[in-house]
């Protein structure tokens, strides 16, 4: 994600700690606030964030430690999230995409992290190298009230 074109840019580094999740949650909820959004619209970048930093915690380094990145960029009036790990990756993006899929159903895991993120979000796509890490990328589009009606 580059600067170049950006009205605003954030780039947030944390271990992989579940209580991370919350601070990346909300920084990119105060990031976007100059967008004007709706408690809806802020309600859904705040989920999107939240499950994909919560798949880098539970699933990219496995009960171990890890860097999990938070990238946003500020492009009129879209928010570009691209949310990174360094950890294990994804052998199929395909069927890990797929509602209801999970790698780890013995901790009671809905596998609809990804479904979540795509429902909340304008754009959204998943790429992945096993061994290498895991990048989801997402956009939402803020709409002033008058488009929105």
């Amino acid at each position: 994600m580059g600067t170049n074109m950006a009205n605003n840019y954030l780039k947030l580094q944390f271990l992989s700690l579940p209580e991370n999740q919350a601070f990346a949650r909300d920084a990119v909820a105060a990031f976007c606030l100059p967008l004007n959004p709706t408690l809806s619209q802020l309600s859904d970048v705040k989920t999107a964030v939240s499950e994909a930093v919560t798949n880098c915690t539970v699933h990219a380094y496995r009960g171990g430690r890890g860097m999990v990145t938070v990238e946003c960029s500020v492009n009129g009036d879209m928010l570009h999230i691209t949310v990174s790990d360094n950890g294990v990756g994804i052998a199929d993006v395909e069927k890990a995409v797929q509602p209801f899929f999970t790698t780890l159903p013995s901790d009671e895991r809905s596998g609809m992290g990804f479904t979540i993120m795509q429902t909340f979000m304008d754009e959204f796509s998943v790429s992945s190298n096993q061994g290498e890490g895991t990048r989801v990328d997402m956009t939402k589009r803020f709409l002033s009230e008058v488009e929105n009606a």
